[in-house]
């Protein structure tokens, strides 16, 4: 599978407005993310974006799961707006413990942390979780139903 964020300067940098708050410029905007290449038998797709920094330890910034095959990207701004976001979908708690996205906003001085973009294909219409299920959770209701695995990775320090 092939993911792409046509957000990302030079195909790398994350612009601040997809950042958390807390950063200068930062408004909690989830970014537009776009995936092809689907094996053809594919059921549903996971989202997820995590910062692979050392310093943060796997941080979820965004889970969603349920996303119905026939979709090929999450527009810009969907977390939190119905009228966006695929009905059947479901926002995850993420690392800061609210359900939907968090934006990156990674420790002053930690350097340049990397924010991976993850879709999964898998070969089942639906996890049968509860929003407020673990990653762990998650990942044990998928396992042996991932048909295919997609991702990319966009930058930001500060």
């Amino acid at each position: 599978m092939k993911v792409y964020c046509p957000a990302l300067l030079s195909g790398k940098h994350i612009p601040n407005k997809f950042a958390h708050i807390t950063v200068q410029g930062g408004q909690n905007i989830s970014p537009p993310i776009l995936w092809g290449e689907v094996p053809p038998d594919t059921r549903s797709f996971v989202l997820s974006i995590i910062d692979r920094h050392p310093a943060a330890h796997n941080w979820i910034h965004w889970f969603v799961i349920n996303i119905p095959r026939h979709y090929r990207e999450m527009p810009e701004r969907a977390s939190g707006y119905r009228e966006r976001f695929p009905a059947a979908a479901q926002e995850m708690r993420n690392s800061f413990g609210d359900l939907g996205y968090g934006g990156p906003h990674p420790a002053r001085g930690s350097g340049m942390h990397p924010y991976e973009i993850i879709v999964q294909a898998l070969s089942i219409e639906s996890l049968s979780v509860g929003p407020f299920s673990t990653p762990q959770e998650c990942e044990e209701e998928m396992r042996g139903k991932v048909l295919a695995t997609g991702s990319t990775t966009g930058f930001l320090q500060r």
